[in-house]
């Protein structure tokens, strides 16, 4: 488990409170952003955050002069933090800095796979690294504005409407991406058609479930309806939805044939066929022999 937001978080801050909201608007990873704050702290350095593939940005709240950071192990330079700065930090390099005077910052989990995930539903390369300068501030607009808007939630919890936090979130992570990872989308959907990430989620849940599953429920995941969901998944993957399940269908059922262990009978049940008839007669249908003659033509 995470040791990089909320309470966790706040225990290596050297702090009780630290509130925070978890985003799971990324169904692969979880986001969070926390409020760290202290007025009278007592000096020392910052507790160790058990090392994982994540970011750490963190907004200034107040001016922190003269901060002290080291990150694997390395002093950086000492630098004046102003309000309204952002700071980036590697959870895989061990990033620490001495608590020496009174702090307030907002800090911004995001881990490796939330960056690969907007990156791929904008169709652009995964980024490898953010480019950044350890221990130093920037002055990002466009980060504090974003910071802002998220400090309500944190104080009035009860009043915070989850979709405006994960929208907030989204945007965050969109830009660190562009502005430290130089993420740049490669090209643009086919028109009409599914976006890269909406594509790439419809054919992960048709082969989670070759048994079949609900247009509707296809649709509800990629933000449509019915309707249109077949029409644009038609427009980017050139066949219908029902087309594609069947086409998968007889993939995997070639690689279940090819191992050999199974009978054909159990194959059809593995792959999502009513049985043996009805995986034969698709089977025919797509490849142009039966199941047992293309695994016969195998063993020859």
């Amino acid at each position: 488990m995470t040791e990089a937001y909320g309470h966790r978080l706040g225990e290596r801050a050297r702090v009780e409170n630290a509130p925070a909201i978890v985003s799971r608007a990324l169904r692969n990873a979880d986001m969070a952003v926390t409020e760290v704050r202290c007025d009278n702290p007592r000096p020392g350095l910052s507790g160790p955050i058990r090392p994982e593939d994540a970011f750490l940005v963190s907004v200034q709240l107040r001016d922190f002069p003269h901060r002290e950071y080291w990150s694997d192990g390395r002093r950086a330079s000492v630098c004046d933090l102003r309000a309204g700065e952002t700071s980036l930090h590697d959870l895989r390099r061990d990033p620490v800095t001495l608590l020496d005077k009174p702090y307030h910052s907002l800090v911004v989990y995001l881990p490796r796979a939330v960056l690969d995930a907007i990156a791929d539903e904008a169709n652009a390369p995964r980024i490898r690294d953010l480019n950044y300068k350890p221990g130093v501030g920037v002055n990002d607009v466009m980060m504090s504005s974003l910071g802002s808007l998220l400090l309500p939630a944190l104080r009035h919890p009860d009043q915070a409407n989850p979709l405006f936090v994960d929208h907030v979130l989204l945007a965050v992570v969109a830009h660190v991406a562009q502005t430290y990872g130089g993420m740049r989308p490669m090209s643009r959907p086919v028109q009409g058609g599914l976006a890269p990430w909406q594509e790439r989620r419809a054919k992960e849940l048709i082969d989670a479930n070759l048994g079949g599953v609900p247009v509707e429920e296809l649709a509800r995941e990629c933000g449509f309806s019915k309707a249109h969901f077949s029409r644009a998944f038609s427009q980017s993957v050139g066949m219908a939805p029902h087309r594609w399940l069947m086409k998968r269908r007889i993939e995997v059922a070639k690689e279940t044939l090819r191992d050999g262990k199974l009978s054909i009978s159990d194959v059809a049940a593995a792959c999502g066929f009513c049985d043996q008839s009805h995986l034969t007669r698709a089977f025919t249908g797509m490849v142009g022999v039966s199941p047992r003659v293309w695994r016969r033509a195998l063993e020859q």
